[in-house]
């Protein structure tokens, strides 16, 4: 049979997932792109990270045999995208087996799919495999009736760990021949030769092995197999097509920005490149959004705000002046949302983060020029021609303006830019972020040590619903990454106990603190936290004493603290059912912090809360803590707790059994600690609404002792503020009325009286014009209290004299003011403001600059405004034509 061009990306993906589901393995659906529990990568790369829990025991999978299509997102060569290939988010099809079947099993099902359901002709396929991989070849030979010879070994045919240490293994990488009119002509060209004959579609990985931080590593308990095949490359393959952007999984939103921007495809290699990065970075910002990530200056908000700022500068360079990456989302939402239906459901929401900060960043845009013309012409006055790179990475850094069109702008102009000092700012720049991911590699090194006491001792029995206090038994000891068998005060370490009152922080509570007493010793807990699911440790120091492996101990957790804790966090249930009531279901919690003095609750919220709102929901709230509802936990399977209507948070994942925690009317799934009755809540205040991200809302509040200590110090400034009006409470409000009306007629009063006076100073000087070369010319030190009255009065006088030149400076105490007006009549004889205001303002120890008639500019050195406005004169005498 031969290749099926017409099957779409959509088609393909079916087969896939039907191929193997006929292999037994169970469909599972794609993770998030944020990585559940992972702090050593940002976004998730790879099918294989949400099974690096099941590869390394740490948690039951769901099946032996899984298959899926994964959301993956890379970020090494953002810059690249826009060429024939590279893409920043792709799909990744997998089949995996958690101790099952190995390396024949899974060369046999992928030559199966290769050759008889996608009909790839067999000739065409090449595999290669590590050189110290005797099995692989071995298997290829008998399965698909290779020679050894034909066979390549290849030394990168390893696939190491996504973070710092994890699985790892040899992999066997399988290639299509485009044919040799895509070769380099040498006769040795072969699959990994660096020219576009061979392409590399499919990669079968042998999970055998652990790699540690070092680098050292050892066999895994089970032998696992993890593949991974582009989406996007596998359609371009069967649709025959020359890059993954003309396959019907890109070419869809190309071809729409195409006909929007009347620019037609594949004419032109600057627009063909500018509408590839919109396929890619619009297709990425949609999925990036829809998993929940926000746009920021760090993190994974800043790859968003990278890629969406360089995708606005590719549609400008289209001409799209208009916001435009709604358009693309809809885009990619009518094309992909059939199987992602994530897209479909929160397609309001994602539409409306992404207008949201291309709108801001159009405002950038139009920031950056700004500066950037300002620094050309202080450049060009100063006869330099090259932009210095500190100042290049400024503008990218702080003001998000790209390099590139820095690079644009400045060369349409004359100028260079200073890429080694640019780089060298960029590299301190990464030394700093380096710097800041210590923690993060510590946390892994630590991790690597709790993976083995997890595997070594099993999970932590958590006795905190119960109570406060508890008995156990000190099972490990970690310090700095390593196991020890004892320490002494004050050492810091990490303490792993056989059962805990201890709360770990997770749901947006925060972990417990308080001591661990053994027969020789006392631990001060600092923190609880679940590095690794089941695993409860306890970060703090050793206060006193000794405190050794296998000790028995006496926990206990400080009372207060949790008990507060335990108010905001029934709180923030009470709170969720509240605002759903109020503004609709598609409320959604979107991520809370619970700590002993408040709490923190981000939502959902198609618009802002009033005051009413909030009153109205704080009313709400405290009748329901007055009603003393019963707090009721139970367990149950978690597909009959949501058919029982109880609410999950968005991005959680779940246990298969799960506690239903209810108040109420509220239900939800939660695996927090809680009062026992709502009364014990005590009293709810809202404190602050906020937005954190478009369509994202925030609110703050106190409840218990935090509540009543915010309304006694509420109460004391009252009383205060009364004290110092001479006046009872209940009179505060009217009385500062009073006083606001008395204090805006006296600004009114001042105001008027500055506009009387520089009226009187604009008739003395048209009165004192100097004549320059037949020109009126006043140059004059004045009296203004703002820049905006002191340009009032270069407008004023400007006017009176005609055609003339006005030059104002003024002393506004920490600098001088600089205004500078020209007829427009004189700007055609060769006088520019703009020029005039940078030459004055240099003078002052500043700068300026602005339009041909009318700019601003300043400085400090305030002995030199006479002669800077004796400059003003020469320099209008010198340039009048």
């Amino acid at each position: 049979m031969s290749v099926d061009t017409t099957l779409t990306g959509t088609e393909i993906r079916a087969r896939f997932l039907d191929f193997y589901a006929s292999k037994g393995h169970v469909k599972v659906p794609s993770s998030s792109l944020v990585p559940h529990n992972d702090p050593t990568v940002l976004l998730t790369t790879a099918g294989m990270q949400q099974m690096i829990p099941y590869f390394l025991g740490r948690e039951t999978a769901p099946a032996a045999r899984m298959t899926s299509s994964q959301k993956c997102f890379r970020t090494t060569d953002i810059d690249k995208v826009g060429n024939q290939r590279t893409l920043t988010f792709f799909e990744m099809l997998g089949n995996f087996s958690v101790g099952d079947y190995f390396k024949r099993e899974a060369i046999t099902f992928a030559w199966e799919f290769l050759t008889k359901v996608v009909n790839l002709p067999p000739e065409r396929l090449h595999p290669t495999v590590h050189p110290e991989d005797d099995e692989a070849p071995r298997y290829w030979q008998e399965i698909a009736g290779y020679a050894d010879e034909a066979i390549v070994r290849l030394d990168e045919n390893w696939w190491g760990p996504p973070g710092a240490s994890g699985p790892c293994g040899p992999d066997s990488e399988i290639y299509y021949d485009r044919g040799v009119e895509y070769g380099c002509g040498e006769a040795d060209c072969k699959p990994g030769c660096e020219c576009e004959r061979f392409l590399e579609i499919w990669n079968l990985v042998f999970m055998q092995f652990f790699q540690d931080l070092q680098g050292v590593r050892t066999p895994l308990p089970r032998r696992n197999i993890d593949t991974g095949m582009g989406l996007e490359r596998l359609t371009m393959v069967l649709q025959g097509k020359e890059s993954v952007f003309e396959t019907d999984l890109l070419r869809t939103i190309i071809d729409r920005f195409a006909l929007i921007t009347n620019t037609p495809y594949g004419q032109n290699n600057k627009s063909d490149t500018s509408l590839r990065v919109i396929a890619d970075h619009g297709r990425a910002l949609v999925f990036l959004a829809a998993d929940g990530v926000l746009p920021s200056n760090e993190g994974r908000g800043y790859i968003f705000r990278r890629i969406l700022r360089r995708a606005v500068r590719h549609g400008k360079l289209l001409g799209l002046d208009k916001p435009f990456l709604a358009e693309a989302a809809n885009t990619v939402i009518d094309l992909m949302g059939g199987y992602y239906s994530e897209l479909e459901t929160q397609r309001e929401r994602i539409i409306e983060v992404l207008s949201l900060e291309e709108k801001k960043f159009s405002q950038t845009l139009d920031t950056g020029l700004s500066l950037l013309n300002e620094l050309l012409l202080d450049l060009k006055q100063k006869q330099q021609t090259t932009i210095p790179g500190a100042e290049v990475f400024r503008l990218y850094d702080t003001h998000g303006f790209p390099v590139e069109l820095t690079q644009e702008i400045a060369s349409e102009q004359g100028f260079k830019i200073d890429d080694a000092g640019f780089e060298e700012a960029m590299q301190r720049q990464q030394e700093r972020s380096r710097a800041g991911a210590s923690n993060t590699f510590a946390q892994a090194a630590d991790d690597v040590a709790l993976t083995e006491i997890l595997k070594r001792e099993g999970t932590t029995m958590f006795l905190g619903y119960s109570g406060l206090t508890g008995s156990g038994k000190v099972v490990a000891l970690v310090v700095d990454g390593n196991e020890v068998e004892s320490i002494s005060a004050p050492q810091q370490a990490l303490v792993i106990l056989d059962q805990t009152p201890f709360y770990a922080e997770s749901g947006g509570q925060i972990g417990d603190h308080g001591d661990i007493i053994g027969p020789m010793g006392i631990f001060q807990v600092q923190d609880t936290r679940k590095p690794i699911k089941g695993q409860y440790v306890h970060y703090g120091h050793l206060t006193e004493g000794h405190l050794r492996v296998g000790d028995a101990i006496q926990a206990t957790v400080i009372e207060n603290r949790r008990a507060d804790t335990m108010r905001n966090h029934s709180a923030t249930h009470l709170l969720h059912k509240a605002l759903r009531d109020l503004l609709g279901p598609q409320v959604q919690q979107r991520g809370s912090l619970v700590e002993p003095e408040r709490l923190r609750f981000d939502f959902a919220s198609p618009r802002p809360l009033t005051s009413a709102d909030l009153a109205q929901i704080d009313a709400q709230i405290n009748r329901w803590i007055r009603a003393d509802y019963p707090v009721k936990t139970t367990l149950m399977p978690i597909q009959e707790a949501l058919q029982t209507g109880a609410m999950a948070l968005f991005g959680e994942k779940y246990d298969d059994t799960v506690r239903v925690v209810s108040m109420g009317q509220s239900v939800e799934l939660c695996g927090g600690t809680h009062c026992a009755t709502t009364g014990q809540i005590g009293s709810y205040i809202t404190i602050q609404e906020t937005s954190v991200a478009a369509g994202i809302r925030r609110i703050e509040a106190l409840t218990g002792r935090a509540a009543e200590a915010y309304l006694r110090q509420r109460r004391e400034v009252v009383d205060r503020i009364a004290s110092t009006l001479q006046v009872q409470t209940d009179q505060v409000e009217s009385r500062i009325e009073q006083l606001v009306q008395e204090l805006a007629a006296a600004r009114r009063q001042i105001v008027q009286y500055q506009r009387n006076e520089a009226q009187a100073q604009v008739q003395q000087l048209v009165l004192a014009a100097e004549e320059i070369a037949g020109v009126p010319v006043v140059a004059a030190s004045v009296q203004a209290p703002d820049a905006k009255l002191l340009r009032d009065m270069g407008e004023n006088i400007r006017t009176h004299l005609k055609q003339g030149v006005v030059v104002l400076a003024s002393d506004l105490g920490e600098r001088i003011a600089l205004q500078v007006n020209i007829d427009p009549a004189l700007t055609k004889r060769g006088l520019h403001a703009g020029k005039l205001a940078g030459a004055v303002g240099e003078r002052l120890g500043g700068k300026g600059g602005g339009r041909p008639d009318a700019a601003q500019g300043g400085g400090k050195d305030k002995t030199a405004i006479q002669p800077a406005l004796e400059l003003a004169k020469a320099f209008v005498r010198d340039n009048l034509k």
